[in-house]
């Protein structure tokens, strides 16, 4: 009895860290992200092609300040970014967002959000 009691045991834990390994694995696929950089008066690349659920991150490498904001509103306007600041955005619903810089309205750029197990569907 004892020397079952130790086995069921020992089973409970191997299978236990399997299952906590496989939560674990499928958290750290969900933390994608993206990055823009802002250099020059442009954001490279300009556009740029994710996943729904995939964290876009903007940082301000010229001298002077820029803002990020929606044509159509879909996230709140970022503060304005001095040099080496960043702002970031998670998308999670699939489709095209048109950005630019308030600031410097002729920057501008584009997000492509794909559905996260397959292709931009139609619009």
């Amino acid at each position: 009895m004892l020397r079952s009691a130790i086995s069921a045991a020992l089973i409970g834990a191997a299978v236990g860290s399997v299952l906590a390994g496989g939560v674990l694995f499928a958290r750290a696929q969900t933390a994608v992200a993206a990055a823009v950089g802002i250099d020059n008066f442009t954001f490279n690349p300009q556009t740029v092609t994710v996943k729904a659920g995939t964290t876009v991150t903007w940082t301000n490498k010229d001298d002077i300040p820029h803002g990020i904001a929606t044509t159509n509103n879909a996230f709140k306007r970022s503060q304005a970014l001095d040099t080496d600041d960043s702002f970031s955005f998670t998308f999670s619903t699939p489709g095209t967002y048109q950005y630019f810089c308030y600031i410097h309205p002729h920057m501008t750029g584009t997000i492509v959000v794909e559905a996260a197990t397959g292709s931009t569907p139609t619009q």
